[in-house]
């Protein structure tokens, strides 16, 4: 079938269109955020196909993906008609400023739209008060990047955008306790206005940053409030053990042996300290971390639960 969405969190998308369908990627000139087309950093297949507005409106289209309220109207406007949709909803209440009242109070602000609205994760189901809509949960599924942990660099990884500017929702006051421990690498965005003693930051590709996150001992996951990082998913099928806050659907994710969660971020210090004294228990629980993560966080079962949505909804 043929699916409209927009290219909007570039990770789950990637996995999104390895699956059998027809993807239809708006693009605009200037390649803003409601027309950045295919993306420039991550492999996607050539059934992803970038399209104008104008050729939207002669594209058959099966069903639509919205990831963000005005995207309905951008559909009406571009399309001229109704289409099927379903409602992605990638974020925890309270992250991205969407919804109205207090977590857990936030109501969605598609609960009365009359679509069905898909969760990546159970505890944002619960915590999203969605009203009458209908609601389902997808978990994340994971393009397989194999297992290429070596842990050769003695330093803990972490991968957050602009920790800056989000501060506490990503535990930014938490990486110099951590970094006193273990030595941190941070990656992402707008991390070079980070000024922590121990810390270094990059900012790569993805391709690079999966190279880089197999290279060191640990992944530090210092999230309090947010989504499932797909950054944490991708580390443990690297074979990378993981120390997280256990917070959000952490614990859903990272089972016993395969990393170490707590609230306490002195443990999470201790931990990823251990590792890095331990290369043999580092590589043990990375395994154990991969394997998990392959268990829960496939690729196949993921498309396949997407397939049976998207067969019900577009009929």
């Amino acid at each position: 079938m043929n699916i409209l969405l927009w290219h909007v969190h570039g990770s789950w998308t990637t996995a999104f269109v390895h699956g059998t369908h027809r993807y239809l990627l708006p693009v605009t000139p200037d390649r803003g955020p409601d027309g950045l087309g295919r993306a420039r950093t991550w492999d996607w297949p050539q059934s992803a196909v970038e399209l104008t507005p104008d050729q939207l409106r002669a594209a058959q289209v099966d069903v639509v993906i919205l990831q963000r309220p005005h995207e309905a109207a951008l559909v009406t406007e571009w399309l001229g008609r109704d289409v099927p949709a379903i409602y992605l909803e990638h974020n925890a209440p309270g992250t991205d400023g969407a919804g109205t009242g207090g977590v857990p109070e936030t109501r969605h602000p598609m609960a009365d739209a009359g679509v069905p609205i898909v969760h990546v994760t159970h505890f944002n189901r619960l915590f999203w008060d969605s009203g009458p809509a209908r609601t389902v949960v997808i978990e994340h599924g994971i393009p397989d990047p194999g297992h290429r942990y070596t842990g050769e660099i003695e330093r803990a990884a972490v991968v957050v955008n602009d920790p800056v500017r989000r501060g506490r929702w990503t535990g930014t006051d938490l990486l110099p306790q951590l970094a006193a421990a273990a030595p941190l690498d941070v990656f992402g965005m707008r991390t070079d206005r980070l000024q922590i003693t121990g810390v270094r930051t990059f900012d790569l590709p993805q391709a690079g940053l999966h190279e880089a996150l197999a290279a060191r001992r640990c992944y530090v996951h210092p999230i309090r409030w947010t989504s499932l990082g797909l950054s944490l998913l991708e580390a443990m099928h690297l074979g990378v053990p993981v120390v997280a806050l256990a917070t959000t659907e952490v614990y859903r994710a990272v089972p016993p042996g395969a990393g170490v969660i707590s609230t306490d971020p002195a443990e999470l210090a201790a931990a990823a300290r251990r590792y890095l004294d331990d290369p043999d228990l580092a590589a043990a629980h990375g395994a154990a971390a991969r394997q998990a993560a392959l268990d829960r966080y496939g690729l196949k079962r993921f498309l396949d639960e997407w397939d049976a949505l998207l067969e019900e909804v577009a009929g």
